[in-house]
This record gives structure tokens, C-alpha cells and sequence, in this order.
């Protein structure tokens, strides 16, 4: 009843990068492969949900990484996705669930430990990177307000929780018919307390092709 399940959400179609974002090529490997290496490479990690929509692709990733225990297609929304993965792990062995975006090939071990650590003790983890820029609410072109930016976070994956608590927060946003932009909002929509930790700024989100030469920097640092 200790074990680290993580969910990979590879099933986006990529839109604003033009084509499948998490198969473009980062330093001769792919996006989604810098991300399954690093949970793969990781102690306590013990087996991966890849949800992936090509099933061309699916025995290619299964022999290349052996803790990933299923794969299975996206849905029509990424919660949709993490849902159908969500159902993959049984729950008598599986402790904490991370959910991870297949477009964040930058996580590291440390993140990823961090993450686990707080889960274990707090039941909820979310990595997140204070706001710099001033930050103002608009209206219809108009400002409203400027917001404290102290209090603003921009939030990471991987997310961490309780399998129990993951699982009552996505039966009720499916009951309700409720989408959030990510795991820790349908967590908060519970009750429960959403814990954090520092995350990283290396740590970035590839959603356009500025963002993959921004990775490819990183690598060069």
C-alpha cells in the first residue's frame, strides 16, 4: 500500500504548437521521452499510466520503459484523460498518485521527490513558481484591479495526492459535470487543503515552438 502511481498525459493534440508537442524532437529525443526517462529513472516511482492517443506508439514505449504498467487512450478533455488513467490503478497497492504533463520534459528528481514527500505527509502537493510580473484583472479591455501579486503562484506538475483523495475530487467533478484546469482545483472543490512546494523554473510547459527553444537553452546551460 506504498506504492508511487504516476499518470503521464500525452493525449493532447497540440493546437498552439502546430502539431503533436509532446513527439518533438528535444536535443535527438522526443519531448515524451525526456518526461517517461526521468519517472522511469526514478527510486520511487513504481509504475507509470501513459495515456497516449496514438496506439501506434503504445508497444514502442512499453518495451522501451518497463514501470510502465498500461497504457490507454485520451478522452475528450485532458480531465477526461487523467480519469481513464486514474482507473488503471488499483487502489489496494497504489498510496499516492502524481499526475504529470507529457509536455514538462525539464522535471527533476528532486521536484519529483519533493512532491512525493509532502503528498506522503499532507496528502495533497502541488509545485508552484512565485509571480514576478505585476498582475492586473481586465474587463472588457478595461482594468479592473491590480491583483496582489505576493499571494499569485503559477502552478507546475507533476501534482501529487492520497489515492483516496484524488479519486473522491474526480467522481465528484464527474458527477457534477465540473472541468478544472488542473487536479488541485477539483481537489479544492472538495474541502481539502492543497499543500505546496517550491517548484522549478526550468521546470517549463512546451505549448508552443518558443517554448522548445527555451528547453533546448536549458540543456545548454
Amino acid at each position: 500500500m506504498n506504492k508511487v502511481s504516476v499518470i503521464i498525459v500525452a493525449a493532447g493534440e497540440g493546437k498552439r504548437f502546430g502539431s503533436s508537442k509532446q513527439f518533438a524532437l528535444l536535443k535527438e529525443k522526443s519531448v515524451l521521452d525526456w518526461c517517461l526517462e526521468k519517472f522511469e529513472g526514478h527510486e520511487e516511482i513504481t509504475e507509470i499510466i501513459l495515456v497516449l492517443d496514438d496506439e501506434t506508439l503504445k508497444d514502442k514505449f512499453i518495451k522501451r520503459y518497463r514501470k510502465i504498467a498500461a497504457v490507454t487512450k485520451g478522452g475528450k478533455r485532458r480531465q477526461d484523460s487523467v480519469s481513464l488513467g486514474f482507473d488503471l490503478i488499483d487502489p489496494k497497492k497504489t498510496e499516492i498518485v502524481l499526475i504529470h504533463d507529457g509536455v514538462r520534459p525539464m522535471v527533476g528528481e528532486d521536484l519529483i521527490k519533493k512532491v512525493i514527500e509532502t503528498a506522503r505527509k499532507k496528502g495533497t502537493a502541488v509545485p508552484v513558481i512565485p509571480v514576478e510580473d505585476t498582475i492586473k484583472l481586465v474587463y472588457k479591455q478595461r482594468v479592473i484591479r491590480t491583483e496582489d501579486r505576493a499571494s499569485l503562484f503559477r502552478v507546475q506538475t507533476p501534482q501529487g495526492f492520497y489515492y483516496s483523495i484524488l479519486k473522491i475530487a474526480l467522481d465528484k467533478a464527474r458527477d457534477d459535470n465540473f472541468y478544472g484546469t488542473d487536479e488541485s482545483s477539483l481537489v479544492e472543490r472538495i474541502g481539502e487543503g492543497v499543500f505546496i512546494v517550491p517548484g522549478d523554473r526550468k521546470n517549463i510547459k512546451i505549448t508552443t515552438p518558443e517554448d522548445l527553444r527555451v528547453a533546448e537553452a536549458y540543456f545548454e546551460d
